[in-house]
């Protein structure tokens, strides 16, 4: 079994007014293949800062991230973004859907920037859609949809560069409780398809059903909260 995500005595540190705080703390996670984490925390826990150095997109003031065997250290800014391309795919509160691209076009501008090729995309993009359901809405804009389509929209795209993981930001915040819940069981039902990994940032623990492993972010490290 693969580990898509490894993170060994994480620390991140901020300065505040001459003093040091720290937001992670020799945090440390291993996710493997097949595995859907959530990570529960209130508001000022640390949970974007743990998100985005898990998504490559901070570096962290020490520690070691691996994301599908590879080392996140020592990168420069263009071998990060070609590494958050070709491995991470990310999901985000609100749909962040581009208002000017139709719903397969969203998926294809993904392959584009991943440079998967154009034949491959479009049964790629096909499959995704046909499997979130929203095949019959791929020639609509985002305006045309319902909360709950724009996040199914969000999750194709999240997978169309065949990411090793993907991180998901309070995904079902705008969302009603029933479609919250179905968002969630999409993306453990993508995890078993894929054969891949995912981890949920919430707070609603409502929302736990579809995990594998829940965790709590607690004075800056990791601590398991309880098992489903």
């Amino acid at each position: 079994m693969s580990t898509m995500l490894r993170m060994k005595q994480v620390t991140q540190t901020y300065g505040d007014g001459g003093q040091t705080m720290s937001v992670l703390d020799n945090l440390d996670l291993t996710v493997d293949e097949g595995e859907f984490v959530a990570v529960l925390g209130p508001s000022g826990s640390g949970k974007s800062t743990f998100l985005s150095a898990a998504g490559a997109l901070l570096t962290p003031t020490s520690g070691e991230i691996y994301i599908d065997g590879e080392s996140l250290n020592n990168k420069d800014k263009r071998e990060l973004t070609a590494l958050r391309l070709q491995k991470i795919g990310f999901m985000f509160q609100s749909a962040q859907l581009l208002p000017y691209l139709k719903v397969e076009e969203q998926l294809l501008y993904v392959s584009r920037l991943a440079k998967l090729e154009p034949k491959e995309a479009k049964v790629r993009a096909a499959q995704l859609m046909q499997r979130l359901g929203i095949w019959d809405r791929r020639n609509h804009y985002p305006e045309k949809l319902s909360g709950g389509e724009k996040q199914r929209v969000a999750i194709a795209r999240a997978w169309m560069n065949k990411p090793a993981i993907l991180f998901a930001d309070e995904p079902t915040a705008s969302l009603d409780f029933e479609r919250g819940r179905e968002v969630v069981r999409m993306i453990a039902d993508e995890v078993r398809s894929e054969g891949k990994a995912a981890v949920m940032v919430t707070h609603d623990e409502r929302m736990l059903e579809w995990c594998s492993r829940v965790l709590h972010l607690e004075n800056g490290a990791l601590v398991e909260h309880k098992q489903i």
